[in-house]
């Protein structure tokens, strides 16, 4: 092998890779968290290394040439292999001891794990944890977390999953609402109603179809896709809403709402990469994670 190619500094090709996903190098410098003269420092390196010009020079930015664009695949293909060994390496950890981050909706993270975690605290103190939530899907190869609670089944290889159970669903009110509007009893006292929906997310619209009631948009006066504050919409009597029956139920302000209708559920799940859910911290956390939700499921 050319030893020039041998010896190609990954810091060097994660350079690289960073100005062609982003087409700028301060915009690549931020990802890094490295300063732009740095950065230019670094792909002026690698060029040299190479032998090969990687970037078109525009007032607007970096265009990759053809070298640079056969050079993608590869740099990606390296990417992944560097994080998979800090992975791996990460999952031959022994010690009942150290971080372990999980990930969440926002609204389980604000509603559900908090009790939970604090419990974790208490039982393992030489192990912190790092809550993250967010509505997106984060990245359990790539450790942007070490466990996932998810509101359906993952389906990524590599990673292993446990399904908790299945979370009811109800319908709420607040009793501010009921008093002044009335308890409906069945569908056909809908129309007399507000319903809190969501703005964009089409969940609660197909909930309904699937009852044989077809509504859109439109019917919902008051539209919010956060669940946080969708749930304090309904708790300030903007109208009728739905939420996870633990959460309605526990509620004082709250009164649920018997339509004669079945709801449907909720599945809950835990995900973990394989590797790392064999490392004793996250196996541990795993363990106490299945054990506090249990109760909020079916």
């Amino acid at each position: 092998m050319d030893k020039t190619l041998s010896s190609l500094d990954w810091s060097l090709v994660q350079a690289f890779l960073a100005v062609a996903e982003t087409g700028s190098l301060s915009a690549a410098a931020r990802n890094l968290g490295t300063s732009q003269p740095t950065l230019g420092r670094q792909i002026k390196a690698i060029e040299a290394q190479l032998g090969a010009e990687l970037f078109h020079r525009r007032p607007r930015g970096f265009a990759l040439t053809q070298t640079g664009a056969d050079l993608v695949r590869p740099a990606k293909t390296m990417r992944d292999a560097v994080r998979q060994i800090a992975l791996t390496a990460a999952g031959q950890q022994a010690r009942l001891e150290g971080t372990v981050r999980i990930t969440a909706s926002v609204a389980t993270s604000a509603m559900h794990l908090p009790p939970i975690i604090a419990k974790i605290r208490k039982l393992e103190p030489q192990i912190a944890i790092e809550l993250v939530p967010g509505d997106d899907t984060r990245n359990l190869l790539y450790r942007e977390a070490d466990i996932a609670v998810r509101m359906y089944r993952p389906t990524q290889l590599d990673l292993i999953t446990q399904h908790i159970g299945e979370i009811p669903l109800g319908v709420f009110a607040a009793r501010s609402y009921l008093a002044e509007r009335g308890m409906p009893k069945v569908i056909a006292d809908l129309p007399n109603h507000d319903f809190v929906g969501y703005d964009s997310n089409t969940a609660i619209i197909e909930g309904f179809a699937a009852t044989g009631t077809k509504v859109d948009r439109d019917f919902f006066k008051t539209r919010c896709d956060d669940n946080i504050a969708y749930w304090e919409l309904v708790r300030a009597g903007c109208g009728i809403g739905f939420a996870q029956a633990d959460i309605g139920r526990r509620d004082p302000q709250i009164a649920e709402i018997d339509l004669g209708v079945s709801m449907p559920t909720l599945p809950i799940w835990l995900t973990a990469h394989e590797a790392m859910r064999q490392t004793p911290r996250v196996r541990r956390v795993w363990e106490l994670l299945a054990e506090g939700l249990k109760p909020l499921v079916s």
